[in-house]
């Protein structure tokens, strides 16, 4: 039998794609799996930021089209990019063991710095997520922070040639992609909280298709779906999107999941958090998110910044 995984064409996306293939052939060596590489919208419109132009659903929507019209069985994205809600069919039916799940800073050639503390005052700091734009200013409100768009390697190419004092990614990318030697310092939570399922993959097929989902559960780790479900409970309690900074991070912590929530202003100047522990995924995001919600962050979410 033969398996179609749809996916993007950028180096990471093919990593991942990759990476999943081969876990699915070496559970059944009967097994053919061929790559379906598509564009999305999200990779053709590289000169504005996401927030101005759909968010990061901009990179599921062809992806979970090849699913629904059968040119693909399986698709394979990662987690951060996948919005609240899926597309009617389909279903999210394992989540692989997380990477790294923290931000990265990268630094230009020749510069000297051990965390965004040590930056040089006005450094440029070059970043996609407004998320991380409202964290680095919150520490460092003198940072220019400018936007940037592109694969990784086009970010780290930018960043090596001077445009930038130092740029922000995750570490799950660059350590998956062989670029973790580049990482000057991986960004501790309480300084910057992780996106929504960061460094976490999601495999995605029809909610229908039982012989697929059952190929993909095994693949599934039980301490990151957890993790991830409560993340993405609170981004859906909260309407969340990439017009406002906002972000969720669970971790194990003795039996339980802790769970911190965040939803800020783009200058940093305002940022709500909360902070809570529980068992059941679902109701600890719930919470979390209705925490927010008493401190004001519907406000803040109905007028992106």
């Amino acid at each position: 039998m033969t398996v179609r995984i749809a996916t993007r064409g950028s180096m990471l996306a093919l990593w991942q794609a990759n990476h999943v293939k081969a876990e699915l052939e070496r559970r059944d060596p009967g097994l053919a799996v061929e790559l379906l590489v598509l564009k999305t919208r999200g990779d053709l419109i590289v000169d504005r930021p996401l927030s101005e132009v759909g968010g990061k659903a901009l990179f599921v929507k062809e992806i979970e089209e090849a699913l629904l019209d059968r040119r693909a069985h399986i698709a394979v994205h990662s987690m951060k990019d996948v919005p609240a809600e899926l597309a009617p069919g389909l279903a999210i039916v394992a989540i692989p063991e997380r990477e790294d799940p923290r931000d990265a800073l990268v630094l230009r050639p020749g510069l000297e710095a051990v965390s965004v503390a040590t930056l040089p005052r006005g450094a440029r700091v070059g970043t996609s997520s407004l998320r991380r734009l409202c964290q680095l200013l919150a520490t460092r409100p003198d940072l220019v922070v400018e936007p940037l768009r592109g694969n990784v390697d086009t970010r780290l190419a930018r960043v090596a040639r001077g445009d930038f004092d130092a740029i922000v990614l995750a570490c799950a990318g660059l350590r998956r992609l062989g670029y973790g030697s580049r990482i000057a310092c991986a960004l501790d939570p309480v300084e910057s909280l992780p996106a929504v399922g960061q460094g976490a993959l999601a495999l995605e097929c029809r909610a229908d298709d039982s012989g697929t989902r059952a190929r993909l559960a095994v693949m599934d780790h039980a301490p990151t779906a957890r993790a991830v479900t409560a993340e993405r409970a609170a981004l859906v309690r909260l309407q969340g999107s990439c017009q406002t900074p906002l972000a969720a991070f669970a971790v194990e912590e003795g039996g339980a999941l802790r769970l911190r929530g965040l939803v800020g202003t783009t200058d940093g100047v305002t940022i709500l958090r909360a902070d809570q522990r529980g068992r059941d995924p679902q109701a600890l995001g719930d919470a979390v998110a209705d925490a927010l919600l008493a401190q004001g962050a519907a406000a803040l979410l109905a007028k992106p910044t």
